[in-house]
């Protein structure tokens, strides 16, 4: 965490880094939560892309359940998927309204929680599964990673490299709301120690689905 606090950045027309954004508090309670709702049943899982190979990352649902390239309101395990937060919905807002001047009406509905072990990775790729173009939350703990941030167009630069820590706020709409973005390396041992995390990074996701219950 920088000694001197940062203001927000803009990466891209709409999308805003906000360093530091969480209190170490803030931090602790969404470790917490994520144990939480990491636990069986419609817990943590690994998911299978329709070509057959496995994401490097392990994944659990809020809300409703994500896998490539569809929501679903029952998890793989059969069971239905866990109830979204109004907590998450709270700060989902909040962060919107700091990274934006007019946040418009925000109400997010749905969250993916993506654990990052040393070698987990993620390769670069749009969110668009979503009925609407509402902005998209990131929020980040533990180990830092290198987020890249691209075009709306294709995989391809151009791109920027963020650096995101633990306690950092990542919101992209508008203009980015469906550009291409990854996490092309984590950097293990990196997190803070006093957030009772241990090892890997929590990337917490927050959206709107515009689906209709």
């Amino acid at each position: 965490m920088a000694l001197i606090p940062q203001g927000p950045r803009t990466i891209a027309p709409g999308a805003v880094h906000v360093p530091g954004w969480l209190t170490r508090s803030a931090q602790r309670d969404l470790v917490a939560a994520c144990r939480d709702w990491s636990r069986p049943p419609a817990g943590m899982t690994r998911v299978k892309t329709p070509g057959g190979r496995w994401m490097s990352v392990r994944q659990v649902c809020l809300g409703l359940h994500w896998t490539p390239y569809r929501y679903s309101r029952t998890h793989t395990d059969g069971s239905h998927v866990k109830a979204f937060p109004e907590e998450l919905a709270r700060l989902a807002v909040a962060a919107v309204a700091t990274a934006y001047d007019d946040p418009g009406d925000y109400a997010p509905d749905i969250a993916l929680i993506n654990y990052y072990d040393s070698a987990a990775r993620m390769g670069m790729h749009q969110d668009k599964e979503e009925h609407c173009d509402a902005p998209v939350v990131s929020l980040s703990l533990g180990d830092s990673c290198v987020f890249r941030f691209g075009n709306t167009e294709n995989r391809n630069k151009p791109w920027t490299d963020v650096t995101l820590e633990s306690g950092d706020l990542f919101v992209f709409g508008g203009e980015s709301r469906f550009a291409f973005h990854g996490v092309p390396k984590t950097m293990p041992g990196t997190g803070p120690s006093d957030i009772d995390m241990g090892a890997g990074r929590l990337n917490i996701t927050i959206r709107q689905s515009g689906i209709e219950s």
